[in-house]
């Protein structure tokens, strides 16, 4: 069978089972174990050995479960709740502040722990209740909560930004600190958008009238909840800046801190221990079991050809270089609605890095151009994670054709902000190139 043959049917048939919503894990395992055996040959099955054991011992990924773990405990230790009372103090009386705060508090929670989920549920339970009192418009209010949430895929300490970096090959400490600015630069995009629309259309965010005036010594009080995440954010991100520790050691850093944050709040025993460590293991096996699977898949793909004939079809393209980015990049926004983002770094970095660099475009910025548009897929609708992540606390009256209507200005802006990294590579390198020991 010719090279472009195998192409086709390898890319063809992993679409085909990845619609029919079977696991991506045992999918892409099972599809490399049949390819391995009618396509190349029996003995090759050492191939899928060998990226299994590759797989499980890798240094890197051990910062994985460390940062799943920390995120866990964080959860249940108060801090998210302490932080929205205190957003609630600050921007509450401001038009739109309700939504502004909700912005906040993801980028502290993304800086924290770097999980989508975490976010977009706690601000499900905690800021839609509340906005939706106070009369905002439920699309404005689910559009700002399903869009700040993505942004713990850019911001560091991002498990995405980490198994990126490993199947890149590249530096996890630059990969992680090149994540803050365009992540800064979308949570402003967002503010930015949500008091603009607010001011032109009142009724999106009524004025607040229930409120009553807070001293602002009360309000100073209330940033003593800002301390602990500070603290956190500080010892991860800045071991990791300054070259005092590795992202592996300052994950472990980040767990200890954790505990320590959720002693202060009391909220530390054996039960809360327990759970935490049962869903760090949960997510660590389903990220696991989607390595070796993609790992294997894609050595099978590269070893029967498949590899070489994409970089031939790319070189012989008579068009310019943007177009073929622009290309990889409208891939992986669709790929982001069916497929989780471990899933679609560990399948399509492999094939897209020999482009990019066949293009001569920076790994590091193409990296985090790679981060924002999976954010785009992630709230992407009919199938966008994070959508499902917030249908299970809307209320009964509103519907998900709602969600959908409120993420198209949101997705629109992160439009615009992977433009202005696309057209800027200094957003993205300029921290990464100040880096102590980088």
């Amino acid at each position: 069978m010719s090279s472009s043959a195998i192409l086709i049917l390898m890319f063809g048939s992993l679409t085909i089972f990845m619609l029919t919503g079977l696991p991506i894990a045992f999918v892409l395992g099972g599809l490399s174990l049949l390819f391995t055996v009618t396509l190349w040959n029996e003995s090759a099955v050492v191939v899928l050995v060998l990226q299994i054991f590759d797989a499980m011992k890798s240094e890197a990924l051990l910062a994985i479960p460390l940062y799943i773990l920390m995120a866990c405990i964080l959860q249940r230790s108060g801090i998210i709740e302490a932080l929205y009372r205190a957003m609630e103090l600050w921007f509450g009386r401001l038009r739109g502040g309700l939504a502004v705060g909700t912005v906040v508090i993801c980028v502290i929670m993304a800086a924290m722990t770097g999980v989508v989920g975490a976010a977009v549920t706690a601000m499900g339970i905690l800021a839609l209740p509340e906005m939706l009192r106070r009369g905002y418009d439920p699309k404005l209010a689910l559009g700002t909560i399903c869009a700040s949430g993505t942004l713990g895929i850019l911001i560091p300490p991002s498990v995405l930004t980490i198994v990126y970096a490993v199947t890149a090959q590249i530096s996890i400490g630059k990969m992680l600190i090149a994540g803050v600015v365009p992540g800064i630069i979308l949570a402003s995009l967002y503010i930015l958008y949500i008091l603009i629309a607010s001011w032109l259309k009142p009724e999106l965010a009524p004025a607040p009238k229930d409120i009553e005036h807070v001293p602002l010594i009360e309000k100073l009080r209330a940033l003593k909840s800002l301390v602990l995440p500070a603290m956190l954010i500080v010892m991860i991100l800045g071991s990791i800046f300054f070259g005092i520790a590795t992202p592996t050691e300052s994950a472990a850093v980040g767990v200890a801190g954790a505990l320590l944050s959720a002693a202060l709040a009391r909220r530390v025993n054996i039960g809360m221990l327990r759970e935490a460590g049962i869903d760090a293991l949960k997510a660590t096996a389903m990220i696991m079991w989607i390595t070796i699977g993609a790992k294997a898949y894609v050595a099978i793909f590269t070893g029967l050809g498949g590899a070489d004939t994409l970089l031939n079809f790319i070189r012989d393209l008579q068009v310019d270089r943007w177009v073929v980015l622009a290309c990889m990049m409208l891939i992986l926004i669709f790929l982001g609605t069916v497929l989780d983002e471990i899933g679609i770094i560990l399948l399509t970095v492999p094939v897209f890095l020999p482009i990019v660099r066949l293009l001569g475009f920076d790994e590091l910025w193409f990296g985090v151009l790679y981060a924002i548009t999976i954010q785009m897929g992630y709230i992407s609708p009919p199938f966008g994670y994070t959508l499902f992540y917030i249908k299970g606390t809307l209320p009964p009256h509103i519907g998900m054709n709602q969600v959908y209507r409120g993420i198209i200005p949101f997705f629109l802006l992160q439009g615009v902000g992977l433009l202005i990294c696309a057209l800027i590579p200094d957003v993205i390198t300029y921290l990464p190139s100040l880096m102590v020991g980088k």
